[in-house]
């Protein structure tokens, strides 16, 4: 219940001001049809998320140990450093296809995801919990909760918080986590 809970948190906060929440309010606002929309994300993220929790398992179940874990803390440091980082709109995912709307957005979603923060955030949630289906789960429940209210308010959820202040804490809470996994490792080599 554990991975299930994290994942999800971690990813809501991520997913909170991404480029994908920024593409679900243009899908919104393009489109003005949310099922279908919500549907394609629901999608694309089960199963970008699912390919990312299967190959952090994976690689896990082969790499491990005391440097193993090292790696992930330091990888959930790299995420916090990099959830500072601002992101920009992808005009090259919305472009049209002729399968409408959910097919568009299942499209441009899993496409955007690829190598996002919240699929990088996946692979190492799987990494360290051992869990692939709790991890894809949490993560795609904290992607559809971020994302979900974007398509359904639309441009009005970005005006209620600064994303500058959401990004600085996706990055404390990245930050926690690293730090936790890397005390752990440091705490048990002795």
């Amino acid at each position: 219940m554990e991975a299930l809970l994290i994942s999800a948190g971690v990813v809501a906060i991520a997913e909170i001001g991404d480029k994908t929440q920024l593409l679900a309010l243009i899908l919104a606002a393009r489109f003005r049809k949310p099922v279908p929309i919500i549907l394609g994300i629901l999608a694309a993220t089960i199963l970008n998320h699912a390919a990312a929790a299967g190959l952090g398992f994976v690689v896990a179940r082969y790499l491990s140990g005391p440097m193993f874990q090292l790696l992930v803390g330091v990888g959930f440091i790299g995420m916090a450093l990099w959830a500072l980082v601002p992101d920009k709109e992808d005009d090259d995912a919305l472009a049209k296809t002729h399968g409408g709307i959910f097919l568009t957005t299942l499209v441009a979603f899993f496409l955007v995801e690829i190598g996002d923060k919240t699929q990088i955030a996946t692979t190492l949630l799987a990494a360290r919990f051992q869990e692939v289906l709790l991890v894809t789960a949490g993560t795609t429940l904290g992607m559809m909760a971020a994302n979900v209210p974007a398509v359904l308010v639309g441009e009005a959820a970005v005006k209620v918080v600064p994303l500058k202040y959401v990004r600085i804490g996706a990055a404390v809470l990245f930050a926690v986590i690293g730090a936790w996994v890397l005390l752990a490792v440091l705490l048990g080599s002795r």
